[in-house]
């Protein structure tokens, strides 16, 4: 009965909705408006009314169909008052198609996911646009995670709607010769989004990402399951979140029994299908956190293999970071001594000046040497640059022990 219904349950209900549904609700009254401003607004009246109303009336069998249509209705309601504003306005371009079209078939979220990825937008503004329309974030934590103010990353959205509207990037489905190049750009939002939901495990915020960007890559794969760079992406995100309830310990320390099993068999499954020709840098990656997932235990770890990867994904795609990956990886197949001498080679790199990882592979290959006084120096390094309040708890206790010992 509607009336058994507590508080709890209702913002449980809402919670999961919002996690699951956000993305879709905008995206088609995106459709349904034309304008990205007004769809959002209408997203965001639906979820408010389902607060009030699903306590009284029960919470629906489909809360997506629930919300989106409530969101039409609120829609077709304010532009019926400014249809004198909407003709001085530029909208979205859509396709004019049946509802049998092939491009109305494919899923409302994915044409979100491609507009917001366009190339006519800069690459800070894809992933902006995309964590906040399509994934639901709220601007306060994009900004958190991408370290600039919410005012700057609000101003940095709101240009880039403006922008869409006023170039009329289309609300549609790429054609057949723009596919490639336009997938490879939704895979790098989406790792993007990934990675920063990934260095959050502590965070109710960071898991709703994670989860909505391997929602979307699995949804984005079934539209493109020849694509060997969508393969690898899958792969890759479902190798390393396989590993989520131990994610607030580091590698080492994991206990792997509690890792998924099942999403490993799938993640090595979707790995043999992105492997199944040239591979990218999402393929190497997986095949890299595949070497992690099938070793036994921590000590079992084939170091070298993870080292030869290294040496191809560097290859494949230049980057400090893989730089460093692979120094770490040299400190654990010869030694600790080994690890600080690759990562000196890589210290000075400007993109690695606020890297909350350089400090911490450096601290414990520091520990390893016995180094106490410096390891416990760059523990606290570390945990001033990381932004997880948990990875930050737990690099204060390493400095601590470490501080305890020298």
């Amino acid at each position: 009965m509607p009336g058994a219904i507590t508080a709890a349950t209702v913002r449980e209900a809402v919670a999961a909705a919002h996690r699951s549904e956000w993305g879709a609700v905008v995206a088609a009254t995106a459709r349904l408006t034309g304008e990205l401003d007004l769809a959002e607004e209408c997203a965001q009246e639906a979820f408010a009314r389902a607060v009030e109303l699903w306590p009284e009336r029960g919470i629906p069998d489909r809360p997506g169909a629930w919300l989106t249509t409530v969101a039409a209705n609120h829609a077709r309601d304010l532009l019926r008052r400014q249809v004198a504003l909407r003709r001085r306005l530029p909208l979205l371009v859509r396709d004019e198609v049946t509802d049998d079209d092939a491009a109305v078939r494919a899923d409302d979220r994915l044409r979100l996911i491609f507009m917001c990825c366009h190339p006519a937008l800069a690459r800070e503004a894809q992933v902006a646009l995309t964590l906040r329309l399509v994934c639901g974030v709220a601007t306060v934590d994009i900004a958190r995670a991408f370290l600039v103010t919410e005012q700057t990353m609000a101003a940095r959205i709101t240009r880039a709607k403006r922008k869409i509207a006023a170039a009329h990037i289309p609300f549609r489905m790429p054609d057949v010769r723009e596919m490639p190049a336009r997938t490879s750009a939704v895979c790098d939002v989406l790792y993007l989004a990934f990675t920063v939901g990934h260095a959050s495990p502590g965070e109710s915020s960071g898991r709703d990402l994670v989860a909505a960007a391997l929602a979307l890559t699995r949804m984005l794969q079934t539209q493109v399951p020849r694509d060997r760079s969508v393969a690898g992406l899958l792969a890759l995100m479902l190798l390393i979140d396989a590993r989520r309830a131990t994610r607030d310990r580091l590698l080492p320390d994991q206990d792997r029994s509690l890792w998924d099993r099942a999403q490993v068999e799938e993640g090595l499954a979707m790995l043999g299908t992105a492997a199944a020709g040239p591979v990218d840098r999402f393929a190497i990656s997986a095949a890299i956190a595949a070497v992690h997932a099938q070793a036994r235990t921590w000590e079992a770890t084939d170091w070298g293999r993870i080292v030869d990867l290294y040496d191809v994904l560097g290859e494949a795609w230049p980057s400090p970071v893989v730089e460093l990956n692979r120094a770490v990886a040299i400190g654990m197949r010869d030694g600790p001594q080994a690890g600080l001498a690759a990562i000196e080679a890589v210290r000075d790199a400007p993109a690695l000046d606020r890297y909350a990882y350089l400090p911490a592979a450096r601290a414990a290959f520091l520990a390893g040497s016995e180094r106490w006084a410096e390891a416990a120096a760059e523990y606290d390094r570390a945990a001033g640059l990381t932004a997880s309040l948990a990875e930050r708890a737990r690099l204060q206790e390493e400095a601590s022990q470490a501080r305890s010992r020298a």
